[in-house]
C-alpha cells in the first residue's frame, strides 16, 4: 500500500474517498521524503474533501508544518484555490498568521502570486497582521508593489494598520521597489500619498529616480521629475546621480529628459571623479556622448582619478565611434597620458585595437612613440602583446624608434622574443635598423631571452639573423648554451652547438660550463646532446672544484656495473684519493656518464676542494658514518652552524638522498 502523502499527491482513488484514513495501519501524519504529509498535499493539489476528512482524524494537526514551514493554508494560498482558503480560514483551530523559514506569512505569499481574492479573505480576519514583515524585512504591501499589483496596492493603502513607506532591510521602500521595477501605474498610486517620501535613499544612497533612470523606466522617470520634492542630482553613497547611472546604461530618452531639466548638472563625477561622458564614452554608448558632448558645460577633457580622460576610456576599450566623435572636437587632447604615463595611443596598441591606432595616428599632434614611466613606448607595448598589424601600423611611421630602450633596458624585439610571438620577431627581425643582440639590464639578449621561454621558432629565426653573438653572457656569466642547458631545452642546445660560433666550453660566474650543468638533476638528455662535441672539456673545474663527471655523480647519474661502459673502461684501483666514482648510484645506464666514461681525456679521480668544517660526523647521520675530522674550510664556501658532509661523491650521494650506493668492483678500495 503507498503511503498516504504518495496516494494523495498521486491523485489516488482511494486517497479522495477517503479511505485510506480508515484503516487503523495508516498513519495519516506520516510524510514523503520532502517532509509533506498528506494533509499537505491534498492542500497542494486542491483535494478539499480530502483535507476536510484528513483535518476531521484524530491527531492531525491543522497548523503543523514542513522542513520549509509551510503549513496546509500556506500551500492552499500559493496554489490560489480560494474556496479552500475560505473553507480553512472558517476552522477556529487555524492559525492564518504563522509565517514560514522564510518569515513569509499566508498574506505575504497571496500578494506574491497575485491572488486578490485570498488577500481581500485574509485581510478580513482580525488576527491576521497587513503589515508584518519577512527576514527581509519585505511586507505584503512592499510585495504587492514590486509585483505591480495595482488592486492590491489599493486594498492595503485602504487600511489604517499599513505603513506605505516602510523600507526593507536594504533601505528599500515600496515606492524605491516599484520605480526600479517599472511599476509606473502602482508608482502614480504612491505618488499621490502625503505620506510617502518620493526621494527617500536606500542603504546605498539610491533613490527612486535613480533606480528608474538606470533601468531605463522612461514613464517613471517623467513622473519623478513632474514633482519639486524629487532631486535630480542626488547622488549614491558613491557620488552616482541619476544622470550618471543612465549613461552608464545607455538610457538614451533618459538622459534627455534629465538634461532638459534646468537644475542638472551634466558634468557631476562620482567618487572616482568619472563623469558622466567618461561613463558614456568607456561603455560605448555614441549617441549619449554625442547628447553630453552638445552641451557647452560638459568638459571633454575632465580627468578621473587615474588620470584618465574620455578619449582614454573609449580608446583602451575599442569604440571607434566615440573615439571619432571625440578627435573631431578640436578642445579634447589626443595625447593626454595617465597618471601611470600611459597615453589613449599606448593602451590601443596594448589591446589591439587596429582601427583606433589608425585614428589617433592620423592625428597631427601625437607622439607615437611616447613611453609611459616605465619607458615602455606603444611599439614596445605591442610587440608584448603579439599585435602584429598594430605593430606594422607603428613600425610604418618614421619617428617610431624600433630599438628603444624600456626601463629595464629591453627593446621591442626582446619583449616578442620573451613572449615568443613569432610573426612580431619576424617583422622586427626584416629591418635593417633593427639591433638583434642588446642585452637588457640583466645582460639578456633576446636570443638569451627566446631561449628561457623554450621559443623554438623564435631561435631559429634569430639564429638564422646575422650580428648575434652566441657567446654573449648575461649578468651571471651564462651565454645562450648554458642557459639552454640550465632551462634543459635539449631542443636547443643542438642548434646552438651545430653554429660555428658557440663556445661549448665558456665558463660562467660560478666556474660552470654548459656541460657541468647539464650533469645537474633533471639535465639527462641535455647532457647527451653537450657531450658529443670534442671540444668540450670534460675535466674544466667549477669554482668549487667539481668536474662535469662530479655533478652527475652527486646527482646520482650512474650507470649500472653490467652496462657496457664499464666493460669498456674498468676502473683502476685508487689509493688516498676519493674518486668521482665513489658516489655511483643504481639509477640504469645514462648516456650522459656512458659518454665521459669512454672518453679517455676524462679524469674519474677528480675531487672536490670544497670542504665544510673540521668536526667528525656523528654515527647516527644518514649515510656513510666515516669521520670529516682533519679537513679544513676553505674561503670558497660561508661557514655554517652545523657540520654539513664533504661534498665529495662518496659522502654526497647518501646526504642528497642517493642512498644506494654501488657495489664496487673488487679492485676498489671502500676506505680509500
Amino acid at each position: 500500500m503507498k503511503p498516504p502523502a504518495q496516494a494523495v499527491k498521486n491523485g489516488n482513488g482511494e486517497a479522495e474517498e477517503g479511505l485510506l484514513p480508515r484503516r487503523r495501519a495508516v498513519d495519516p501524519n506520516q510524510p514523503d521524503n520532502e517532509g509533506d504529509a498528506a494533509l499537505l498535499w491534498a492542500a497542494r493539489e486542491g483535494h478539499w474533501l480530502v483535507v476536510r476528512q484528513l483535518l476531521d482524524l484524530e491527531g492531525v494537526d491543522p497548523n503543523k508544518s514542513n522542513r520549509e514551514g509551510k503549513t496546509v493554508l500556506s500551500w492552499a494560498v500559493i496554489a490560489g484555490h480560494d474556496s479552500m482558503v475560505k473553507q480553512l480560514l472558517d476552522r477556529e483551530d487555524i492559525s492564518p498568521d504563522k509565517s514560514d523559514n522564510e518569515g513569509n506569512t499566508p498574506t505575504s505569499w497571496a500578494t506574491i502570486n497575485g491572488h486578490e481574492l485570498v488577500v481581500k479573505q485574509l485581510l478580513g480576519r482580525e488576527d491576521v497582521s497587513p503589515d508584518k514583515p519577512d527576514k527581509d524585512g519585505r511586507t505584503p504591501f512592499w510585495w504587492a508593489a514590486s509585483k505591480g499589483h495595482e488592486s492590491m496596492v489599493k486594498q492595503l493603502l485602504d487600511r489604517e494598520d499599513i505603513n506605505p513607506d516602510k523600507p526593507d532591510n536594504r533601505g528599500i521602500t515600496p515606492l524605491t521597489e516599484a520605480a526600479a521595477s517599472g511599476r509606473e501605474r502602482v508608482v502614480k498610486q504612491l505618488l499621490g500619498r502625503g505620506d510617502i517620501n518620493p526621494d527617500k535613499q536606500d542603504n546605498e544612497g539610491g533613490t527612486p529616480l535613480s533606480w528608474a533612470a538606470s533601468k531605463g523606466h522612461e514613464l517613471v522617470v517623467k513622473r519623478l521629475l513632474g514633482r519639486e520634492d524629487v532631486d535630480p542630482n542626488k547622488p549614491d553613497k558613491d557620488g552616482r546621480t541619476p544622470l550618471w547611472w543612465a549613461t552608464l546604461e545607455g538610457h538614451e530618452s533618459v538622459v534627455k529628459q534629465l538634461l532638459c531639466r534646468g537644475d542638472i548638472n551634466p558634468d557631476k563625477p562620482n567618487n572616482s571623479s568619472i563623469t558622466p561622458l567618461t561613463e558614456a564614452a568607456a561603455s560605448g554608448h555614441e549617441r549619449v556622448v554625442k547628447q553630453l558632448l552638445d552641451r557647452g558645460d560638459v568638459n571633454p577633457n575632465k580627468l578621473d582619478n587615474e588620470g584618465r580622460t574620455p578619449l582614454w576610456w573609449a580608446a583602451s576599450k575599442g569604440h571607434e565611434s566615440v573615439v571619432k566623435q571625440l578627435l573631431d572636437r578640436r578642445d579634447v587632447n589626443p595625447d593626454k597620458p595617465d597618471n601611470e604615463g600611459n597615453t589613449p595611443l599606448w593602451w590601443a596598441a596594448s589591446s589591439g585595437h587596429e582601427s583606433v591606432v589608425k585614428q589617433l595616428l592620423c592625428r597631427g599632434d601625437i607622439n607615437p612613440d611616447k613611453p609611459n614611466n616605465r619607458g615602455v613606448a606603444p611599439l614596445t607595448e605591442a610587440a608584448a602583446s603579439g599585435h602584429e598589424r598594430v605593430v606594422k601600423q607603428l613600425l610604418d611611421r618614421g619617428e617610431v624608434n624600433p630599438n628603444k630602450l624600456d626601463n629595464e633596458g629591453r627593446t621591442p624585439l626582446s619583449w616578442a622574443a620573451i613572449k615568443g610571438h613569432e610573426l612580431v620577431v619576424k617583422q622586427l627581425l626584416d629591418r635593417e635598423d633593427i639591433s638583434p643582440d642588446k642585452p637588457d639590464n640583466q645582460g639578456r639578449t633576446p636570443l638569451s631571452w627566446a631561449v628561457i621561454g623554450g621559443h623554438q621558432s623564435v631561435v631559429n629565426q634569430l639564429l638564422d639573423r646575422g650580428g648575434i653573438n652566441l657567446d654573449k653572457p648575461n649578468k651571471e656569466g651564462r651565454a645562450p648554451l648554458s642557459l639552454a642547458v640550465v632551462c634543459t631545452h635539449e631542443l636547443f642546445v643542438r642548434p646552438l652547438l651545430g653554429t660555428r660560433d658557440a663556445k661549448p666550453s665558456v665558463l660562467d660566474n660560478q666556474r660552470k660550463i654548459p656541460s657541468s650543468l647539464a650533469a645537474i638533476p633533471e639535465h639527462d638528455s641535455v647532457a647527451a646532446q653537450s657531450s658529443n662535441l670534442e671540444v668540450v672539456n670534460p675535466n674544466s673545474l667549477s669554482y668549487e672544484g667539481n668536474t662535469p663527471f662530479l655533478w652527475s655523480t652527486i646527482a646520482g647519474h650512474g650507470p649500472t656495473p653490467g652496462h657496457s661502459a664499464w666493460k669498456t673502461r674498468p676502473p683502476s684501483p685508487t689509493t688516498g684519493t676519493r674518486s668521482s666514482f665513489r658516489g655511483l648510484r643504481f639509477q640504469g645506464a645514462r648516456q650522459w656518464l656512458r659518454e665521459l666514461w669512454t672518453r679517455e681525456t676524462t679524469n674519474p679521480t677528480n675531487k672536490t676542494v670544497r670542504v665544510r668544517l673540521n668536526s667528525p660526523r656523528s654515527k647516527g647521520e644518514r649515510g656513510n658514518s666515516q669521520s670529516t675530522a682533519g679537513w679544513s674550510d676553505v674561503s670558497l664556501w660561508p661557514r655554517r652552524k652545523r657540520p654539513v658532509l664533504e661534498d665529495i661523491p662518496l659522502l654526497s650521494a647518501p646526504a642528497k638522498g642517493h642512498d644506494g650506493l654501488v657495489n664496487l668492483p673488487q679492485a676498489w678500495n671502500p676506505q680509500a
